[in-house]
């Protein structure tokens, strides 16, 4: 006899209260995450996550989920390499799995000039203790064996900065187990909740204005990726952000023969296989600041070039979609961890520009410290709000291989 088994919800359609004592504004792996340790290593609970679309419709299911920490300053090194030893037991800390294949990560330097800007974030990764160092074509063709090596390309490739503990994740199954991980210690997850203003009074957010109402709240974490200036500005609190769009498509699937993370500084493109065999290939950010979410033809024409000159064998190559993200980007290239000096109880976690995902559980781990004890860790001090007034940016542009 069949047995029928009852399916069990992944996370539930808990009511949204009237009051909580922290709105996290963007269900995304940021605020996830930061939720998530709240709850495991904070003891909190009263929290709501709120998000104007469905978990995943923002930049958290729109990347290409690669995960490296091989950046260039010392404050990026340390935050993304602290990030990828979470990665690695996230698995099994959240009893869910990943799929984190940590396959190996290639940056391309196609020119002098580039090949030197590789030398010195080696040395920096190495000098930090990260696994990163400077290979040549000889080893490259043993690791990508399809590439072409050849002098034939415009820009031929020289040499690469190779991060053997970079790879790439399944982005959504990071957002559905972070979710559970919640929802199963009673934070609340609220989709379609969307934020349209907020009351501050005395330097003080004392509520969220939402489209299902209003919620008193006695914190508020803005937590929203490409739209951080944008809830920013309802609180009064206003930031260096803007947005911008980035593309990337993937194709219909091949037998097996990228087994790396391929990046380009030079082309701005960035290639890589997933388990199932379709190409996943990402272009540089869009030149104008825009909230688009639409994908264009001029920007796949790119991505398809440039992954040509480095694959010219997948020519007549099918693309089975095209979507964009939006990005938020700081004049530094680095994010913006901590709380706002206009406002004492608006925290952020933004300003991550292209690098948000591989950073979203030590910014989540960090950031739900900060709200839990009132004191930011070591770790996001150089990406303080207050660093712009300060003139101490940190200057991670270096390591932008797709950022203009």
């Amino acid at each position: 006899m069949l047995k029928l088994f009852k399916k069990e919800r992944m996370w539930q359609r808990p009511e949204l209260k009237r009051r909580y004592d922290l709105v996290i504004v963007g269900a995304g792996v940021h605020g996830l995450a930061t939720a998530y340790y709240l709850g495991s290593q904070h003891g909190y609970r009263n929290i709501a996550l709120v998000d104007k679309g469905y978990l995943g419709n923002g930049s958290s299911g729109r990347n290409t989920a690669i995960i490296r920490s091989n950046y260039r300053t010392p404050e990026g090194i340390l935050c993304y390499d602290a990030s990828v030893k979470l990665y690695e037991n996230l698995s099994r800390e959240l009893e869910w799995n990943l799929l984190f294949s940590q396959c190996g990560h290639l940056t391309l330097g196609h020119t002098d000039a580039s090949v030197t800007g590789l030398r010195i974030r080696a040395e920096n990764n190495q000098a930090l203790g990260i696994d990163s160092r400077i290979i040549y074509p000889d080893e490259i063709r043993r690791l990508v064996p399809a590439m072409d090596l050849s002098s034939r390309p415009r820009f031929p490739v020289l040499a690469a900065l190779y991060h053997p503990p970079g790879g790439i994740i399944r982005h959504d199954a990071v957002v559905w187990g972070l979710a559970r991980a919640c929802d199963r210690m009673g934070i609340g997850i609220h989709p379609h909740t969307t934020v349209t203003g907020m009351r501050v009074e005395n330097g003080s957010v004392q509520s969220v204005v939402t489209n299902r109402g209003e919620i008193v709240t006695s914190a508020v974490l803005n937590a929203t990726a490409g739209w951080a200036s944008t809830i920013g500005k309802m609180a009064g609190v206003s930031m260096p952000i803007v947005s911008h769009p980035l593309q990337a498509c993937v194709t219909e699937p091949l037998k097996p023969f990228l087994n790396k993370v391929i990046v380009s500084a030079t082309l701005h493109v960035y290639v890589n296989q997933t388990d199932k065999g379709e190409l996943v290939i990402g272009a540089e950010i869009d030149p104008y600041q825009s909230y688009s979410m639409r994908a264009t033809l001029p920007t796949l024409e790119q991505m398809a070039t440039y992954t040509l000159e480095l694959f010219p064998q997948l020519h007549g190559l099918r693309v089975l979609r095209q979507w964009t993200g939006v990005c938020d980007m700081t004049p530094d290239y680095a994010p913006i961890i901590g709380t706002a000096q206009e406002v004492k109880n608006f925290f952020m976690d933004v300003g991550w520009g292209t690098y948000g995902f591989k950073a979203a559980p030590i910014a989540g781990k960090c950031t739900a410290a900060l709200i839990a004890t009132g004191k930011a860790p070591k770790l996001i001090e150089p990406f303080s709000p207050a660093r712009f007034a300060a003139g101490q940016l940190v200057g991670e542009k270096a390591a932008a291989a797709v950022s203009t």
